[in-house]
């Protein structure tokens, strides 16, 4: 069967519409569903899997992401590369993942979302699998490998949660996001685990990169065979065919104009950037700062051992599940109280967050133990906004601008935030550094985290921003009418003035 050919489980590959059609002579309706079938064409069942699969995709997406940072001293050391080369690896990864984002929220929006996902995946795994046989001269071909991931990364994550969105609405989207995004944290504190026990048990970090892979085959097959394809907006009662395509451009216009989008992404940037240095620079932190205390000595070989990647994934983990639980919970609390409560919980997030932050990095000189407590605080405040920003784009842009609003967010969180920030980190600690005594290898990279505490801060105040508009963007998405039928020309005081044929007619 070729890509081309539409089928009852899947909407043909090549074709603008996402859906098979229906012969008019049946059940006397074109495109009617009978009345025992769900509006999005999956049942019930379908639908728990393809959010199962999805969910297990999202842990191994950042599974493997987080699985350099867990082994990230043992690398610095195989390459004899500083702090400014060791961010490179998560910024190129980042940068091709936010350029390529655009590309498939287009696609993902036109055509079939499950092979393009399927595609993505498969050639994640090999790229990710050859980046494990990258050799001691050559640096750059583990960049290359890193940023070639993000092909993979980005074909999955602009269109996985616009799936959820076309399965389930309203408070039922929302729990099944939240079930999606707890697989952040928890596969990011996998990726630490993982990486950083397999490489003390194997005593190469290269094994750390080759387990991701095996499971990404299986999550290939999962994909091709359990997830089932949606009717875009039809669980909304606006199937697709009633929201008419735009074009890229006019999508674009669209969403620049609706501020609670503009706005919940340069929070989400925040949140991104601040992630993004903890998640490359945070383990190697911590272990910079056990042997300034004198809690560990100086480690002189290929392979260091340490069990602080694995105390930091486990935090990790705990912190994401309970951040994005309380986060949800909070927030559908105080939506009886305000249609305001979801900018407002990612706001108080953020803004909770900084200080907890701050101590983290001022104390781990003086106790770990104190250290390790204000980490787990500041990552739960920091995590409570994952799913419900992915909520409020949901419900403040139309169905048919989903995948490009989720590329668009994708982008420009990126490319102020986790693109950037673990060069950045990276950069400001190699200057800050006066000698490469142990000393100072901790004091500058301490300098340099200091920034997140003041990214969080700023964060808060553009989700604080948002909420002033939430409650316009979203009656305008959820009652948005298409208005693109053609001008016709009618005179006004001996001038010609064109206006739409909708506006004219009786």
């Amino acid at each position: 069967m070729s890509l081309a050919e539409p089928t009852s489980e899947s909407a043909p590959f090549l074709s603008d519409d996402s859906e098979a059609e229906v012969p008019e002579e049946q059940g006397g309706a074109a495109g009617q569903p009978q009345p025992d079938e769900p509006a999005s064409g999956v049942s019930q069942v379908r639908a728990a899997l393809t959010v199962f699969v999805l969910c297990y995709v999202n842990l191994l997406n950042y599974m493997d992401r987080f699985t350099v940072a867990g082994v990230l001293p043992d690398i610095e050391h195989f390459f004899q590369i500083n702090d400014e080369s060791s961010g490179l690896l998560q910024t190129v990864f980042i940068c091709s993942y936010m350029f390529l984002a655009p590309v498939f929220g287009y696609l993902g929006d036109r055509y079939n979302r499950r092979l393009i996902m399927s595609c993505g995946i498969a050639f994640w795994s090999l790229v990710t699998l050859a980046s494990s046989y990258t050799p001691k001269e050559h640096f750059w071909v583990l960049l290359l490998t890193r940023g070639l991931v993000g092909v993979g990364e980005a074909s999955y994550s602009t269109i996985a949660p616009t799936i959820i969105a076309d399965l389930y609405v309203k408070e039922k989207r929302t729990n099944m996001l939240s079930i999606f995004y707890f697989a952040i944290p928890v596969g990011s504190g996998l990726g630490y685990i993982v990486g950083s026990q397999v490489s003390n048990v194997t005593l190469d970090w290269h094994w750390a990169l080759r387990v991701t892979p095996a499971l990404g085959l299986i999550a290939v097959l999962l994909l091709l065979f359990v997830v089932q394809e949606p009717k875009r907006g039809a669980i909304e009662a606006r199937p697709e065919h009633h929201l008419h395509q735009t074009s890229w451009l006019k999508d674009l216009q669209a969403l620049s104009r609706n501020l609670s989008f503009v706005l919940s992404t340069l929070g989400f940037t925040a949140v991104a950037f601040v992630t993004g240095s903890l998640a490359l620079w945070a383990p190697t932190f911590l272990l910079r700062a056990a042997v300034f205390t004198g809690e560990r000595a100086p480690c002189m070989e290929e392979h260091c051992s340490s069990t602080i990647s694995l105390i930091f994934g486990a935090i990790t983990c705990i912190t994401g599940v309970l951040g994005v639980a309380s986060g949800v919970q909070i927030s559908r609390l105080l939506r009886t109280r305000t249609p305001r409560a979801d900018p407002l919980v990612c706001a108080a997030g953020l803004l909770l967050s900084a200080p907890f932050l701050y101590l983290a990095v001022v104390f781990a000189e003086a106790s770990t133990i104190a250290t390790y407590v204000f980490i787990f605080l500041g990552e739960t405040f920091l995590s409570m906004n994952w799913a419900i920003v992915a909520d409020i784009l949901l419900y403040v842009v139309v169905p048919t601008r989903r995948s490009t609003a989720e590329a668009l967010q994708i982008v420009i969180s990126h490319l102020l935030g986790d693109a950037g920030s673990p060069y950045l980190i990276g950069m400001v600690s190699d200057s800050l550094r006066r000698t490469d005594s142990f000393l100072w290898q901790f004091r500058s990279l301490q300098l340099a985290l200091l920034l997140c505490a003041f990214v969080s801060v700023m964060g808060g105040a553009f989700f604080l921003a948002t909420a002033l508009f939430i409650e316009r963007d979203r009656h305008r998405a959820e009652n948005f009418i298409p208005t693109d039928d053609a001008p016709i020309v009618v005179p006004k005081s001996g001038r010609s003035t064109r206006v739409p044929v909708s506006s004219v007619l009786i």
